[in-house]
């Protein structure tokens, strides 16, 4: 298998430190289309970054990269150590298959927009059935988990319905409770109240609210500024592809330095 393009590979950084995600120099393209365009970004074990930016800004594409969802074009993704996606050779990367692709993202929670839960599961099936699949874990052990798991996030009454007997932000809440049974290290989210209706937003917001409280760490693309400000260690904005400001939420969302996150935020407000 052909080597990935990018730096060279080291990823025991001396300056690391707490480091638990590091985006290096990432690019995708599709064809002539680049969608990413060299982001290079850490996140700390127990930090909350909200990344904010217009749509076709490539926020999306970054989350889905840092899973290996969608393959980068050059650069690559190490968590805690090791590159996601490839194994790390004496000169180059080589693409790991896709069974140990997926193992690899066990480690990482992703929370889509649209729910993307089994229709034909109850909401305790839904979120017992990745651990039992993936990890290989016992059936019993893992509805037992579940349960706990949906009763943290509001649905210890719901746990028997099914998705279409569930309102949307329930539906996000069986999805939240389905990323954290991996128990992973990292949970992304995806623009995780754009399919709700508005009165169902502040539900879904304080469940997210309460993992970054309890140290888990995180990293959502959002369209609430508001929960931007109130949630997040640091705010990234990103535009065509590229990272254009970051710092402390109060510093980007209150006092930005570039010209262009400031034309976005007067919009946004």
């Amino acid at each position: 298998m052909s080597a990935v393009p990018g730096d060279p590979v080291q990823t025991d950084r001396a300056d690391a430190g707490d480091v638990l995600l590091d985006v290096r120099n990432v690019v995708k393209s599709y064809g002539a289309s680049t969608v990413l365009d060299g982001v290079s970004l850490t996140v700390r074990r127990g930090e909350t970054v909200a990344i904010i930016g217009p749509s076709g800004s490539g926020k999306s594409t970054l989350l889905r990269t840092i899973n290996h969802l969608q393959a980068p074009t050059h650069g690559f993704v190490v968590l805690d150590g090791d590159v996601i996606g490839y194994r790390v050779g004496p000169r180059a990367l080589r693409q790991l298959s896709e069974r140990e692709v997926l193992r690899q993202r066990t480690r990482i929670g992703f929370v889509f927009q649209s729910f993307n839960l089994f229709p034909h599961l109850t909401a305790v099936e839904n979120v017992a059935e990745a651990p039992v699949s993936a990890l290989g874990r016992d059936r019993a052990e893992s509805t037992r988990t579940a349960t706990e798991l949906l009763t943290r996030v509001g649905l210890s009454h719901r746990l028997d319905a099914y998705p279409r007997q569930l309102s949307g932000g329930e539906q996000q809440r069986v999805a939240i409770a389905r990323a954290l049974a991996l128990e992973p290290e990292l949970i992304l989210f995806d623009e995780p109240t754009s399919a709700l209706d508005p009165e169902l937003v502040d539900e879904v917001l304080s469940v997210i609210i309460d993992l970054a409280r309890g140290g888990t760490t995180l990293v959502i693309v959002t369209h609430e500024i508001a929960f931007a400000r109130r949630v997040a260690d640091t705010v990234i904005f990103m535009d065509h592809g590229k990272i254009v400001e970051s710092g402390p939420a109060t510093q980007v969302l209150d006092h930005p330095t570039h010209a262009r996150t400031q034309e976005f935020l007067a919009l946004v407000r």
